[in-house]
């Protein structure tokens, strides 16, 4: 690192992603920062400065070896920080040491017998609340929110039908549990069902949105709110607002004559129901038919699968609905969390795959909702959206969400 860069660093001051300390610092303070940031998204940490910018100059001949030391052992999984020293004027060294974002998370501080989860909130570390410490647990891979049960919700929450139509024709199940006892064990060893607090099953989170009656009645963000707005921004007054409940998977059954036929829609043709008139605009012309001749506002193989991404790999530790919004120049779906396990806009854009809810994604591709290459971002939803409006979707992604943008056709750049 050049000097210069080091000082342009050392003017912005501390934030999330930069922390000064003397290096007489306790190592565990030390490695309390650097899990911080390792559970964050990476950063610097300047051995040698003071809170307020001084550059007091590192004191310690052996500062990388104590700096790697404490690394080893008080940080946990393994990080590997590059290291670095820049002498200033005068002769005062300065040691950066860089992180980049942990691929383990979460990290713990390890000391005195406790293991200790931190992360970077503005300028200073925290503990992790339980909820930040379980989705640090699923951005590593380490926890599965769908498979978590759901207080409350028995084998009477999921409708039998459903599932029965699952075992039949999915998994080929020769014959039908008789019991609940069977029932329950056959949807656990499947990953539906699991043991709740006090030894009672429960349905998992999963479980309960593909197959539930009701899944809202337990699962109060388990829907997708719809809200249609005449303009360009929100408004008091909607087109319509309401949060669409229902088993992500339809009915299907199979009549005296034969075949398989759906009897009654999933959560996704409630959406496509109610958005349908929606995302069209009618012209004044009648058509022969006596019908007014309507042309696409927006395409519903791309509201589809950004609806279907948004449930696939949505955080289900965050209490919020999935949300699409219309409104007169784009349609908006933004979903709970961030992206999973180190995904990035340009990951998923370039076709990277890392499902969040497996499950999920595998059962949805049971019933034909995802196809084997799971790349609908990149083959599906950007190039039908540049071939009607000459433009790119947009991809947003905060700490609390992932939005993505679709522009109407005809809508002004």
């Amino acid at each position: 690192m050049l000097k210069t860069e080091l000082l342009e660093i050392i003017a912005s001051g501390e934030n999330s992603g930069v922390e000064f300390k003397r290096d007489d610092a306790r190592p565990e303070q030390i490695a309390r920062e650097i899990v911080a940031m390792a559970n964050l998204k990476g950063g610097r940490l300047l051995l040698g400065v003071e809170d307020d910018g001084t550059i007091s100059g590192l004191q310690r001949a052996d500062t990388e070896e104590w700096v790697m030391n404490i690394v080893s052992s008080k940080v946990h999984p393994m990080l590997l920080p590059f290291y670095e020293e820049v002498v200033m004027d005068g002769g005062r060294r300065v040691a950066v040491v860089t992180l980049s974002e942990g691929t383990s998370k979460p990290y713990v501080l390890r000391h005195e017998g406790r293991e200790d989860i931190f992360i970077r909130v503005g300028s200073t570390s925290r503990r992790a609340t339980r909820e930040q410490q379980a989705r640090l647990h699923g951005m590593g891979g380490m926890l599965h929110a769908e498979l978590l049960p759901v207080s409350g919700a028995g084998l009477a929450a999921l409708d039998r039908q459903r599932v029965s139509d699952f075992l039949r024709h999915i998994t080929l199940d020769a014959a039908l549990p008789q019991s609940d006892a069977e029932w329950c064990k056959r949807l656990s060893a499947l990953g539906f069902m699991t043991e709740g607090p006090g030894g009672v099953v429960a349905s998992t989170i999963a479980g309960l949105l593909l197959f539930g009656h009701a899944p809202r009645t337990f699962l109060r963000y388990a829907g997708i709110r719809i809200m249609i707005f005449e303009g360009t921004e929100k408004a008091y007054a909607a087109r319509y607002d309401r949060v669409l409940d229902g088993p992500i998977l339809p009915l299907f059954t199979t009549p005296e004559e034969g075949g398989r036929v759906r009897s009654d829609d999933g959560l996704l043709e409630l959406a496509d129901a109610v958005l349908t008139p929606f995302i069209v605009n009618e012209g004044n012309e009648i058509g022969r038919d006596f019908r007014r001749n309507v042309t696409p506002r927006f395409s519903r193989k791309v509201v589809r699968e950004v609806l279907l991404n948004a449930i696939a790999h949505r955080d289900w530790t965050r209490f919020t609905d999935i949300e699409l919004v219309v409104y007169a120049d784009r349609l908006e779906v933004t979903s709970p969390g961030p992206l999973p396990n180190m995904m990035t806009i340009e990951k998923m854009i370039a076709g990277q795959r890392s499902p969040r809810n497996p499950l999920l994604v595998d059962i949805l591709r049971d019933f034909g909702y995802v196809d084997a290459r799971g790349m609908g971002i990149r083959n599906t939803v950007i190039p039908i959206v540049r071939d009607m409006t000459g433009r790119d979707p947009i991809f947003e992604e905060t700490e609390d969400y992932l939005k993505i943008t679709i522009p109407a056709t005809g809508a002004a750049a």
